[in-house]
């Protein structure tokens, strides 16, 4: 008698459907989805990998596991407070709740008092002026390379922009500033060398002469971000740089990159708006995402007329930011501290007393660890601090864990950084911690 084959008894995609467990736990879940977690149960079954008794059960599973998106929650254990790779700032509570009341329909380009349309984002406009008295007026696009952008399409048009060769940079991921600005139309007047850029060099830049291809539309200043260069080096400093901008009619552009409104103590050689505008600079560009501790978007802050241009300009509408960011960007600006700037003044007594205790329990040493802003900010400045120090083994499992811990591997060891770990999360931190080192100690 021929035994009957076991794939006969896996049940149908319509019978599963009309299920009563899959039909409560698919609540929420699109049509597709749904049917794509029943064939893969299915084929598991006809492979042998699962009974057939068992696809039903499968398929609850994998729905409860199910989220929306495929963006994961980590835990940031690096040290590197505005980490690209995960998604730069962390968000502040009213950030977060402001994006979460926006999600519906919102009253971003309607004056409620007369029913009639009105400017877009105008409360993140007046967050970001009052943050920023110097600035006269300010545009929010949707990043820091969209506003430089904009600001070359309707600044410089077919024009020259004056440069540095040493302010020449290249951002991540490959992108280089010039490539992006040459992207508008603008053509770009290199001056000076690398490391060494004189007052003489603007003023040969911004005098036609025999030798010009065209009178400078621009000046543009950008802050390095990612590196230093020390040693025999000279720039220009912005405050003399607008007088020469002034007298030559040319608007001054200073891109400062990391989002500092105004000076911060902890990073005193990094640049920030208010400095900039003081000193002179016509319009000043920045990210929202970095010091500022926001969302993804591009700050352009600066003279009335400068910024008026801009948002008339085509290119305005297609670098636009949405009503998420808005909402985010203006709660971060009129919330309370955000996770950055806790991160940045971490206090270093309960830093250290946090960090012993998380060594203590799993019978690991404390060693001193510097910890980053990371994000193009504070290039080259330590944050001093400490690491539980761990085997660097202990790394993969605790990516492949939930929730995923990052960590910072240092030589041959594992290094893991509370300081921009929320102190309620120390719990599970160490039951994470200590289940991927039980799981490798199995393995070895």
């Amino acid at each position: 008698m021929v035994a009957e084959d076991p794939r006969r008894r896996i049940q149908g995609t319509d019978t599963l459907l009309a299920r009563p467990r899959i039909r409560q736990a698919a609540a929420g879940v699109s049509p597709h989805v749904l049917t794509d977690f029943i064939r893969q149960a299915q084929a598991r079954a006809r492979r042998g990998e699962i009974p057939p008794e068992q696809v039903e059960s499968e398929v609850v599973s994998q729905l409860g596991r199910y989220g929306p998106s495929s963006l994961r929650p980590v835990i940031n254990a690096t040290g590197v407070i505005v980490h690209t790779n995960l998604g730069r700032a962390p968000l502040s509570a009213a950030a977060k709740q402001a994006i979460v009341e926006a999600a519906g329909y919102v009253d971003v380009e309607m004056d409620l008092e007369t029913g009639r349309r009105s400017a877009r984002g105008a409360g993140a406009r007046r967050a970001l002026l009052a943050a920023c008295p110097a600035a006269e007026d300010a545009l929010v696009v949707n990043n820091g390379a969209a506003a430089l952008a904009l600001a070359a399409a309707a600044l410089v048009g077919r024009g020259e922009v004056v440069i540095s060769r040493g302010e020449m940079v290249e951002i991540g991921a490959g992108f280089r500033l010039p490539e992006l600005i040459e992207s508008t139309g603008a053509r770009i007047r290199e001056i000076g060398t690398t490391n060494r850029t004189h007052l003489d060099d603007y003023l040969t830049a911004l005098t036609p002469g025999d030798d010009a291809t065209g009178t400078a539309a621009a000046v543009l200043k950008v802050h390095p971000s990612n590196y230093l260069i020390r040693g025999f080096t000279s720039s220009v400093p912005v405050a003399e740089l607008a007088t020469v901008c002034r007298e030559h009619r040319v608007p001054l552009i200073v891109d400062v990159g990391s989002g500092l409104l105004a000076p911060e103590p902890a990073l005193p050689d990094e640049p920030d708006l208010a400095a900039a505008l003081t000193d002179g600079a016509d319009l000043v560009i920045a990210s929202g995402d970095k010091l500022l501790g926001g969302p993804q978007a591009g700050l352009l802050l600066g003279r009335a007329e400068i910024i008026s241009a801009l948002a008339k300009h085509p290119l305005a509408r297609a670098v636009r930011t949405d009503k998420l960011t808005l909402a985010a960007l203006e709660a971060t600006l009129t919330g309370g501290e955000t996770p950055v700037a806790q991160a940045l003044h971490a206090d270093a007594e309960l830093l250290r007393a946090r960090t012993e205790r998380l060594a203590q329990a799993l019978g690991a040493d404390v060693v001193p660890h510097d910890g980053r802003v990371g994000g193009g900010g504070g290039a080259e400045v330590p944050l001093p601090g400490w690491a539980v120090s761990l085997p660097e083994g202990v790394a993969a499992p605790l990516r492949a864990a939930d929730p995923p811990i990052l960590t910072r591997t240092s030589g041959s060891g594992c290094l893991l950084d509370l300081r921009c770990v929320p102190e309620e999360l120390d719990q599970t931190v160490l039951s994470t911690v200590q289940d991927a080192l039980r799981r490798l100690s199995a393995e070895g």
